[in-house]
């Protein structure tokens, strides 16, 4: 929520009226702002006249009921404040016609667009993480206007300051402006392209949240919260995309680990120790229902693309029963398949520590030390961290330190740099 909406509803309290206005913050925000910025066309007046009408609920709810529409109400409301302040505004007589709201708004959702796509927060996600953006400036306003988090939250998440993500957010709407970027869903010979693009910010915004840049934390689980909410959002709008479904099953199926992933201490525990009865259940079987889904055989079904597969290592290991009972073969074949998809050195070096579970850390270390000889992953934590363990297992225990205390200079989150001086302390 909005610094101020949030404020106040926090100020009156958990529960009653502000429990709704908050539920109705988290369903309706995206859709308030897109459906404002669709009629003006002016992403701040949008923000800030969606942010209005969530105070107003705030100090009418208590008084007249949670209307049986909120999102239908907060929209209505939001649009007579823009209609309020473009009336104010002489240059801006040629938009209330279009701003003026109707007598019975229209639910989100329902106006129509060409091409079967009408929701208006679609049109906004595709806007948010248009090509021409850099990509940080996809993320920061996908978060500020679909998510509705701060500009602080937003910097914080990425650990850069306020007035930085300030700057970035204002150049991303500057350039949406003066490129003529189109508010609207891509035609279809362009979707695939375009949806590549969002769900890359969606994995994005996981992953920034799975594993913290920096900072004590191993995790910032509303970051992730917020990822899992908009790809359930765009596999609602968009049901037909395999590989979105694909995205929102490797989340869920990463995400029902979360729990497990630290001790108490906040240090960081690996997979094959963590406490499977600490995973969540309930996300793993609706994981492993989409990626099924997502696998159907249909007559024209394209080939499994990278999150597809992504997902289907991460249900091998959601499914084990325990770490000895991990599939660690096909976890290796199916990594080669994702490496011949995405060709990446942290794929590669993924495919490596499968390797060497499924065939011996001798095999394992050997393609690390290929790709420490390339270079390309010179600066990466896991890099050195993959090989002193692979070390380690081999019983060559001064190299393996020395891999350590490399990965240890490198490592920026606290709590895995707790793992590998606990690691490092076991060998010295």
């Amino acid at each position: 929520m909005t610094a101020t909406a949030q404020g106040a509803a926090e100020a009156a309290g958990a529960g009653g009226v502000a429990g709704a206005v908050t539920a109705a913050f988290r369903a309706e925000w995206g859709q308030v702002v897109a459906t404002l910025i669709r009629l003006t066309g002016d992403w701040d007046l949008a923000e800030e006249c969606a942010q209005d009408a969530f105070t107003a609920a705030l100090e009418r709810w208590p008084r007249d009921g949670v209307p049986s529409r909120p999102g239908a109400w907060l929209t209505t409301v939001a649009r007579n404040r823009a209609l309020d302040r473009v009336r104010r505004d002489a240059a801006g007589a040629r938009k209330l016609a279009r701003i003026a709201p109707p007598e019975d708004p229209a639910e989100p959702g329902e106006a129509g667009e060409a091409g079967g796509f009408g929701d208006d927060r679609l049109r906004l996600m595709f806007t948010c993480c248009h090509p021409a953006l850099p990509l940080e400036a996809r993320v920061a306003l996908t978060l500020r206007t679909l998510a509705g988090l701060t500009t602080g939250e937003i910097a914080r998440a990425f650990l850069v300051g306020q007035e930085a993500m300030s700057k970035r957010l204002t150049r991303a709407k500057r350039k949406i402006r003066d490129a003529g970027i189109p508010y609207r869903v891509p035609p279809p010979d362009l979707l695939p392209e375009r949806l590549t693009a969002v769900l890359g910010v969606l994995y994005l915004l996981f992953n920034a949240g799975y594993t913290a840049g920096g900072g004590d934390g191993l995790q910032r689980r509303a970051l992730c919260g917020e990822a899992i909410r908009l790809a359930r959002l765009l596999t609602a709008l968009l049901p037909a995309e395999r590989e979105a479904r694909g995205l929102l099953a490797l989340m869920l199926l990463h995400d029902a680990r979360s729990a497990a992933r630290t001790d108490t201490a906040g240090v960081l525990v690996p997979l094959e120790h963590q406490d499977r009865s600490r995973w969540d259940a309930a996300e793993i079987a609706e994981g492993v229902a989409l990626l099924e889904d997502a696998l159907a055989p249909a007559p024209d079904r394209p080939p499994a693309g990278p999150y597809q597969v992504q997902a289907a290592i991460a249900a091998c290991h959601a499914t084990a029963p325990d770490a000895a009972a991990t599939d660690w073969p096909q976890i290796a074949v199916l990594y080669e398949r994702l490496e011949r998809l995405v060709p990446s050195p942290v794929v590669a070096l993924n495919r490596a520590v499968a390797v060497g579970m499924a065939r011996g850390p001798a095999a394992g270390l050997a393609l690390v030390d290929e790709l420490d000889r390339a270079g390309t992953l010179a600066g990466y934590h896991l890099l050195p961290a993959t090989r002193a363990d692979l070390l380690r297992r081999l019983g060559r225990r001064a190299e393996a330190a020395a891999a350590y205390r490399s990965a240890l200079e490198l490592a920026a989150n606290d709590a895995e740099r707790r793992y590998l001086a606990r690691r490092l302390g076991e060998l010295t």
